[in-house]
């Protein structure tokens, strides 16, 4: 007798979440960026928000909370209510690096709730147009002939960028200096300029430089070739299997949010990315659409997480830890 109270006193404490579930949403939703607006991550949530909202008849509200490579803004989300009305889109920089580089206030799998991988960009791997070297073979050729000679750009330390390029070194075995910058413009600014050789980026930040002939790409760190960039040969193409270096973006919600929600948000965020037009707005973004399974996207976090990690020690990346 007492086990069936227990059990009735369960099922009556689990109907209010449940019929929310049913329901979900019944009013706006907040989708946090955690970015500054027009960059790919805030690109990358209002087309998936817009139509997110088109699909549940509930606005979705973007809020844009740069600061810390993403940092804050992720945190913000950490902090929340776990109720699904406030989530974020947020990048591999805040979820899988910053936690192993600097001493931050979540830990990703414990803090958060992944929902869905949503968007793969790869990194392009270009040099300036005063560099000799028309390949990736040409370009090391190139590096070891000079040790401690040629400078690479990127966004800034402990950048996916930055650690793209060191990936590139341990693998390729290279001397190549390290010169960061605060942000994708500047870091591109001085590579239009020649005063630093080469850089990773994401590919939609230098796509227009690429197109207008002002930089050379290499490479990119996708595992097939780009349908914006469809000459440019892949790393794996070019000798390095191993070397896969893509920015990615995932939705994510408070911890302890029941998982009738995180399926109706999955639900939802994926409807949206199966949309034509969104599709075709984000793939002229360089980006590739996914939309896992919450575990999946679980342990893909893990796995990438510990990919860079390890690239920050064997580089020995200064952290702030």
């Amino acid at each position: 007798m007492k086990t069936r109270r227990t059990l009735l006193l369960a099922i009556l404490l689990l109907l209010p979440t449940l019929a929310s579930a049913q329901n979900f949403p019944t009013k706006p939703i907040k989708l946090i960026v955690p970015f500054p607006a027009g960059g790919p991550n805030d690109i990358i949530a209002r087309v998936i928000g817009q139509r997110m909202s088109e699909l549940s008849g509930q606005p979705v509200l973007i809020d844009n909370r740069g600061g810390q490579g993403g940092v804050l803004g992720t945190d913000a989300v950490a902090k929340a209510a776990p109720d699904g009305y406030t989530i974020a889109i947020s990048s591999a920089g805040a979820l899988a690096i910053s936690p192993s580089m600097e001493k931050v206030a979540y830990d990703t799998l414990s803090d958060l709730t992944p929902v869905t991988l949503v968007a793969t960009v790869p990194e392009m791997l270009v040099v300036a147009t005063n560099v000799p070297a028309k390949d990736i073979g040409e370009l090391i050729a190139l590096a070891k002939a000079q040790p401690g000679k040629l400078n690479f750009a990127s966004s800034g330390p402990g950048s996916l960028p930055h650690l793209a390029s060191e990936l590139f070194k341990l693998t390729a075995r290279l001397d190549i200096v390290h010169v960061p910058y605060r942000g994708a413009a500047p870091a591109v600014n001085d590579l239009l300029g020649q005063q630093v050789q080469m850089t990773f980026l994401d590919l939609p930040v230098l796509l227009p430089q690429v197109r207008a002939g002002a930089l050379r790409p290499i490479a990119i760190g996708s595992a097939a070739r780009a349908p914006t960039a469809p000459d440019v040969p892949t790393l794996s193409e070019a000798g390095f299997p191993d070397l896969r270096v893509e920015n990615w973006y995932g939705m994510v919600a408070p911890k302890d949010t029941p998982n009738q929600i995180v399926a109706a948000l999955h639900d939802l965020a994926t409807r949206a990315m199966a949309d034509p037009a969104v599709k075709e707005k984000l793939a002229a973004q360089g980006a590739t659409l996914v939309g896992d399974e919450p575990e999946h996207f679980r342990q893909f976090i893990a796995d990438e997480t510990k990919k860079w990690a390890k690239v920050i020690k064997d580089a020995g990346v200064e952290t702030a830890k």
